[in-house]
């Protein structure tokens, strides 16, 4: 019996040694786009890379439907009050802003953008802090189908707790590419962002359309298969649940809306 035992012990352990480790993913998104003509040059990146759109923008739908035509995954970059009172745009989300306006805002920006799937914050460091504004956004998110990537602009961000109780699909970046304007600094975040994803089996990472940031991505991302990191659209990383949740037609209903336009705080 004992060497019965340690054969199958032996064997089992082969076996497990024998299945291949899964591939690790990475997923890349490109904010901000919208105000420049030259962003543009984002749609030569894979198509695997999500774009993420402001609202309200000049070249912001036309960037929307170019990218969906390359069957690239589009998200709705939403405007949200920080710490700084940095200039948000149209379409901002502020903490003086009632449950009705929120929801008003956001209906417009999500109407504005086409063939989105999810929304991420621009900006939001104060936003993203309080629950109630980020229950209404969720609410607005549920109700349109759409899940949730928080761009972690602040450590003590609600919004993935708050969106999990809303019952909306989110997930976070983990690192930033471009916080500064500088080719050596973004490649030396580009290999940060391969280490976090063979050690973590994923990773997201946000960068930004500026020509820096466009050569070093061009230049970088086909060196992924020599790490065996597999590039991948971002919804790729839902769990099976979360996606479920998403194709299925959301039960949840705005109330109705009665406040006057006019009554939408400036944007």
């Amino acid at each position: 019996m004992r060497i019965f035992f340690s054969l199958l012990v032996a064997f089992v352990s082969t076996v497990a040694t024998a299945q291949p480790a899964s591939q690790p993913k990475l997923a890349i998104v490109i904010d901000d786009l919208g105000y420049r003509a030259t962003d543009k040059s984002a749609l030569e990146l894979p198509k695997q890379v999500t774009f993420s759109v402001l609202p309200h923008t000049p070249y912001g739908r036309t960037l929307a439907e170019l990218g969906n035509k390359q069957k690239r995954e589009i998200l709705l970059h939403v405007p949200m009050e920080s710490i700084n009172n940095l200039l948000l745009g149209p379409g901002a989300i502020t903490t003086n802003m009632d449950r009705n306006n929120v929801i008003r805002t956001l209906q417009a920006s999500i109407a504005d953008i086409p063939h989105i799937i999810g929304v991420n914050n621009h900006m939001g460091s104060l936003l993203t802090q309080k629950s109630e504004p980020m229950s209404w956004t969720m609410e607005v998110l549920k109700a349109n189908n759409l899940f949730f990537l928080d761009s972690r602009t602040s450590r003590y961000s609600q919004a993935e707790t708050v969106a999990k109780t809303r019952g909306v699909p989110t997930l976070h970046r983990h690192i930033f590419l471009d916080n500064r304007i500088d080719e050596s600094y973004i490649e030396q975040q580009f290999y940060k962002m391969i280490n976090l994803s063979q050690r973590n089996g994923q990773a997201i990472a946000i960068g930004h359309p500026h020509p820096t940031t466009m050569r070093v991505l061009k230049r970088l991302i086909p060196t992924l298969k020599q790490h065996n990191i597999e590039l991948v659209d971002l919804s790729n990383l839902l769990s099976e649940t979360q996606l479920a949740s998403l194709n299925q037609s959301s039960e949840a209903t705005l109330d109705d809306q009665s406040e006057p336009a006019d009554k939408l705080s400036p944007q």
